[in-house]
């Protein structure tokens, strides 16, 4: 994000009385009648959940409207319910509620993760993936865009941040290469750049998708997948996409390539300047060797979680130890990696918020008011219309983790009160959650920063993702639902 003057403020305090006042009125409102026969959890009192909805309502019409960063917009939402006394008797146990999911294990992850990818661009083996990838696969202009999906497949395993991925390791690289081939916005963007550009930001949502540690938010679906009974863990979650996603790293570049029709076909000249900027990096050092081994050992660790029996937060910061201890990362880093620390304060506080609106019954109510609205439509058709519902509300939101965050706990109550497959229904919502990206160019970070380039108009950018997330359905829903139902999810 870039620096703002003090004339344009970080926080944007009309927009923030907006959000505060629009909470006010859901809080004064009425408590709804519950419908008869509803059975709440143990120890819910349906008045303090939908105070707690107000604020979490307040808090997605700010991650909507952005008035200030997120990270002091869930705080400002936990101070409120902790300062009302919303969650307990006294102010310490509403304190001590409202700080219930910083103790998440799925939070502490990505937060775990964060560290890690932080390590991975400082040590620059991130570039050097994505440009060792180049080298090999970028002799064509089709053969750099698989040259790109091949360096998005094996950062997204370990980089939960797609905007670190894709804006901070390989949007700056795709950049120098569509110039490389003389391409540019303001001169032949059509030669290569545009098909580079849009290639590279939907297979970052691609990889987003497919690993738990693809982007940040994506714990949230865990979450809620958990807190309805399902366990859909780091493991699953990639057995789940493993197919389906790479068929789509397969068939994008192609399928783009074959829409778009650059006019440069040979890619040559690109193919030098990463050859290059790798023989610039010099030899291994080792920083990036310490970093690989790292790397490989996280992976294996992950996959192979049912023999060793430790948690993959427990892996995650196992692997931030190694580099602290070998001296490739420093203290200063990690304390000084402001994105991992964000995430803990929002992530943590939305899924402590996200836990509160479920034990106090409002998830329950939501799914049986609108139960009646999908009932009959059989339960594979139910998970299939609420998916698509889903995905193709995206348009309304300006970033993937409000609309993960307003809307999977509500749809995936609902879904499973209707009758859908409870696996099918989290694996859907787990993937569609990030390939629902594609459909805007201001959805998420790495997008922003794609199209920030100048290379394809807004309208053509909005065309063309409409015409992918066609693509999405087809391969997703194609490809993964037999799939799925091999693996016994339906």
């Amino acid at each position: 994000m870039a620096d703002q003057s003090k004339s344009n403020p970080k926080i944007h305090y009309p927009k923030l009385g907006v959000c505060l006042f629009i909470g006010f009125i859901i809080w004064w409102l009425p408590v709804p009648n519950l419908p008869d026969g509803l059975i709440l959890p143990d120890g819910a009192d349906f008045a303090k959940g939908w105070c707690v909805f107000a604020v979490f309502a307040a808090t997605i019409l700010c991650f909507i409207l952005r008035p200030m960063p997120m990270g002091p917009t869930v705080l400002l939402a936990l101070v409120i319910l902790a300062a009302t006394k919303t969650l307990g008797e006294t102010g310490k146990e509403s304190f001590a509620a409202a700080m219930a999911g910083y103790g998440n294990t799925t939070v502490w992850l990505v937060v775990g993760a964060f560290l890690i990818a932080g390590a991975m661009i400082r040590t620059g083996l991130g570039k050097r993936i994505a440009l060792g990838c180049v080298v090999k696969f970028g002799k064509t202009t089709l053969g750099l865009g698989y040259a790109t999906a091949a360096a998005e497949f094996i950062l997204g395993s370990v980089i939960p941040s797609n905007t670190a991925r894709g804006g901070g390791v390989m949007a700056p690289v795709v950049n120098s290469l569509a110039r490389a081939l003389g391409s540019t916005p303001e001169g032949q963007p059509k030669r290569a750049g545009e098909y580079l550009m849009l290639n590279g930001a939907h297979l970052n949502l691609i990889t987003a998708a497919m690993f738990l540690t693809g982007m940040a938010a994506n714990s949230l679906v865990v979450d809620y997948a958990f807190k309805e009974g399902v366990k859909f863990g780091w493991l699953t979650w990639l057995k789940g996409s493993i197919v389906p996603g790479l068929v789509s790293l397969f068939l994008l570049p192609w399928f783009l390539f074959k829409l778009l029709k650059p006019e440069l076909k040979d890619a040559k000249a690109a193919q030098t300047k990463a050859r290059e900027q790798l023989s610039e990096m010099g030899v291994w050092t080792r920083g990036e060797k310490i970093m690989m081994g790292v790397f490989v050992s996280l992976l294996i660790l992950w996959v192979s979680g049912k023999a060793h029996g430790m948690h993959t937060g427990v892996v995650a910061l196992i692997g931030v130890l190694v580099l602290i201890l070998t001296g490739t990362e420093k203290w200063e880093d990690i304390t000084g990696n402001k994105e991992a620390w964000d995430a803990l304060i929002w992530l943590g506080g939305m899924v402590c918020m996200a836990g509160l609106l479920k034990d106090h019954g409002f998830i329950a109510w939501f799914a049986s008011s609108m139960e009646g609205q999908v009932s009959g439509l059989g339960a594979l058709a139910t998970a299939l219309a609420l998916a698509l519902v889903y995905f193709y509300s995206m348009y309304g939101f300006s970033m993937l983790t409000g609309h993960i965050a307003a809307m999977v706990a509500a749809f995936l109550a609902l879904a499973i009160s209707a009758g859908a497959p409870p696996m099918l229904m989290v694996a859907l919502l787990a993937y569609f959650s990030n390939l629902c990206g594609c459909l805007t160019n201001y959805s998420t970070g790495p997008v922003v920063i794609y199209s920030g380039f100048g290379y394809v108009p807004v309208a053509r950018w909005f065309k063309v993702g409409f015409i992918v997330s066609l693509f999405h359905l087809v391969v997703w829903l194609g490809v993964g639902l037999p799939y799925w139902k091999l693996l016994g999810w339906w």
